[in-house]
């Protein structure tokens, strides 16, 4: 008898487990998550059974024909059945990642582990009685068919532990949050050494592997397998071949989504290293027979393999200008531009925003390559949570769904631990293929947090109205990178003498103007951007001070941390700009202050990252070497060491004397007892106290 209402199973202590007499690797990790999920709810861990007299509470196997389980891949449903001996679910699976994510569904559903649990650090509360309603489910068919993260600019991941290439330790929390979200493929880590484990611990836990798309098919660089050789398939054919062989036979009895591309070495066209390719007409004519090759290559090794192709960068403008042919039946990936927008992304200075969906009548299978975090040395986001709204993703990936890209989702994850929010609102699009963003919101913040729910809705809600918008687009909102990066090109730019000329790399933000109007730009944008964000930040205190538990703790590191990085980083940015002004003005102490004001607020950001490296996180942003704050703060000192030789060398007393000095001791003091320079900390408050009682400074 299955499935009636009102009758309850009940789990108290250890629980009775049947499961099939021969696992899979895929289940045998899917059942260990369950059993540390058992016995940090029920406080002990399972019994496991494939037969015998005791019934089983529990029973995981492969779907029968009497189960009436949607037969497609990866389905599965919950059958209850009860008896003289009491009720039992049993966990049903078409497959074994449907079995997967049966277990994992069970473990949300009925012990309360969300998705993101390892990287929310959800509090796990310990129960004596599980009580679930018998009551039968059939998990939905996604509106994805392939979906999935691609673990891009990981240094975080990279630098957490000491062991290189990362362990399992570091692997195997991505890849259960991973499949609790219903993702079914990776492409697991960017460019790490081929001795690591990832692709083999993704493949074993029942994940699809894929490929960047500058390593077609998984094959190892070319210059790293040639060093000397010429990287051109034109004149060495065999030599690329080979190792497209070799990654093909090393991956060919795994689930592999093959990656058709043709870049250059170091992900750049290839025709910068192959000048005679000089035409649109020849670029194109070389990408088509490679990939062509390259699907011989693969349908010859593997039946009914499933292949993409990448139409990012000049291969989208190729594609579109109607330069490349491809084979039918490889789904045909389309890119945003790294901001959320479905449009070409931008290259240096140039930023044409040319669509990037299939335009209507273009046939075959298409999918997406999505980014919620991104590194680009201008305005990403990278150690921040998306600026965007929830609102903004709904209409960017329901839209993209509407011109029929729900073949393949691809999300660039970053190092997930400061992306949980958008990547959970990800997991519900390639689910269901719409979102209600304000019902999300409301369950994501009730299945992380006990207390101050309300408030902490409106902080998930107002981030995005706090981000700072440095350009005309609705995606034109600054990442972390946008207080670094330029910032970075301006102290090399001033340093090296070059204020006459334009800073061609800040012409994507501020225009082509002389360059002290563009450092004006910036500081313009960045006045307006710190009111905002030190409103958002304060109340942000204001409600984690009144959270309970837990709570406070997991808000400080999910949303404070955010808001204080962008504060300082915005901050830091915004003293800089107006010590240039002062230096402008050969003003060389009050440029020093504020120097040394902009490295302080510098510090600060990595202050923040030091306060959320605690217990399991110890660490954890040690390897932040993209946005890299600390190089910021030591640039910043490096600026306000020569600001101070404009004016205080070479004795590095002339400062103090001349406002710091009583008046009545100038005249009469001793050089021997009188001239050990202060340090560039305390010379830089203690001038700044001077000009700010003098009104000659302000540091508002």
């Amino acid at each position: 008898m299955s499935g009636k209402v009102n009758e309850q199973l009940k789990l108290r202590g250890r629980v009775l487990i049947q499961v099939p007499p021969v696992l899979t690797s895929p289940v045998k990790h899917a059942l260990r998550i369950l059993a540390r999920d058992l016995e940090a709810v029920l406080g002990s861990e399972p019994e496991w059974v494939t037969d015998g007299p005791e019934p089983a509470q529990l029973h995981i196997r492969l779907a029968e024909e009497q189960d009436h389980c949607e037969a497609r891949p990866e389905g599965f449903c919950f059958r209850f059945e009860s008896g003289d001996d009491g009720s039992r679910l049993n966990i049903i699976g078409s497959d074994e990642l449907g079995i997967v994510y049966g277990i994992l569904e069970f473990s949300r559903r009925y012990l309360g582990i969300q998705p993101f649990w390892f990287w929310m650090d959800q509090t796990i509360e310990r129960q004596e009685e599980i009580v679930i309603l018998c009551e039968d489910y059939d998990a939905p068919q996604p509106k994805v068919r392939y979906r999935g993260w691609f673990v891009n600019d990981e240094v975080c991941l990279i630098g957490w532990k000491e062991p290189y290439p990362p362990t399992g330790e570091v692997w195997e929390p991505v890849f259960e949050a991973l499949l609790r979200c219903g993702g079914n493929m990776v492409i697991p880590g960017t460019d790490l050494p081929r001795d690591g484990i990832h692709y083999k611990l993704a493949s074993e836990m029942g994940l699809w592997v894929t490929h960047h798309h500058a390593e077609p098919l998984g094959a190892e660089m070319f210059l790293r397998a040639f060093p000397g050789k010429h990287a051109s398939y034109q004149s060495e054919p065999e030599l690329f071949e080979n190792l497209w062989l070799e990654a093909i036979e090393m991956q060919k009895d795994m689930n592999v989504l093959w990656v058709l591309s043709f870049r250059g070495q170091g992900d750049k066209p290839f025709w910068i290293e192959d000048p005679s390719f000089d035409t649109s007409e020849k670029r194109g004519a070389m990408i088509s027979k490679v990939i062509r090759r390259q699907y011989e290559m693969i349908s010859a090794a593997v039946q009914n393999p499933v292949c993409c192709v990448a139409l990012y960068g000049e291969i989208s403008e190729l594609y579109k200008g109607g330069y490349i042919d491809l084979p039918d039946n490889v789904i045909k990936v389309w890119a945003d531009n790294g901001y959320g927008r479905m449009v070409s992304r931008r290259h240096n200075n140039l930023n044409l925003r040319v669509s990037a969906l299939p335009a209507g009548g273009d046939g075959g299978k298409h999918g997406l390559y999505y980014h919620v975090t991104f590194h680009d040395l201008q305005a990403s986001n990278h150690l921040t949570m998306f600026p965007g709204s929830a609102a903004f993703l709904k209409q960017e990936l329901e839209t993209a769904f509407a011109a029929g890209t729900d073949e393949y989702v691809l999300v660039n994850c970053g190092n997930i631990r400061p992306h949980v929010y958008p990547l959970d609102i990800l997991r519900e699009l390639w689910t269901a293929g719409e979102i209600d963003t304000d019902k999300h919101l409301s369950e994501f913040v009730s299945s992380y947090y006990a207390s101050g729910r309300e408030e902490l809705e409106e902080l998930y809600r107002s981030y995005s109205a706090a981000a700072l918008p440095y350009g005309p687009n609705a995606d034109d909102l600054a990442g972390d990178e946008y207080y670094h990066h330029p910032a970075r090109r301006i102290i090399g730019h001033w340093l090296q003498h070059k204020e006459a000329e334009p800073d061609p790399g800040l012409i994507w933000a501020v225009g082509d103007l002389p360059f002290a109007e563009q450092v004006k730009g910036f500081e313009t944008r960045l006045e307006a951007g710190i009111g905002k964000w030190r409103a958002w930040l304060e109340r942000c205190d204001e409600v984690i001070r009144r959270l309970e538990g837990e709570d406070s703790r997991r808000a400080a590191d999910q949303l404070r941390f955010h808001g204080a990085l962008h504060l300082s980083g915005c901050e830091g940015f915004y003293w800089l700009c107006r010590s240039y002004g002062e230096y402008s003005r050969q003003r060389y102490p009050q440029a020093f202050v504020y120097a040394s004001e902009s490295m302080w607020r510098y510090r600060e950001g990595l202050d923040v990252l030091r306060g959320s490296e605690y217990g399991k996180w110890d660490g954890f942003y040690r390897a932040d070497w993209l946005t890299n704050i600390e190089s910021t703060v030591q640039n910043m000192d490096t600026l306000r060491r020569v600001l101070r030789m404009n004016g205080d060398s070479p004795d590095f007393f002339l400062w103090y004397k001349e406002y710091l000095m009583p008046e009545t001791e100038k005249y009469i003091y001793l050089e021997n007892t009188h001239r050990n320079p202060l340090p560039d900390d305390e010379l830089a408050r203690r001038l700044k106290a001077y000009f700010l009682e003098s009104q000659d400074i302000d540091t508002k």
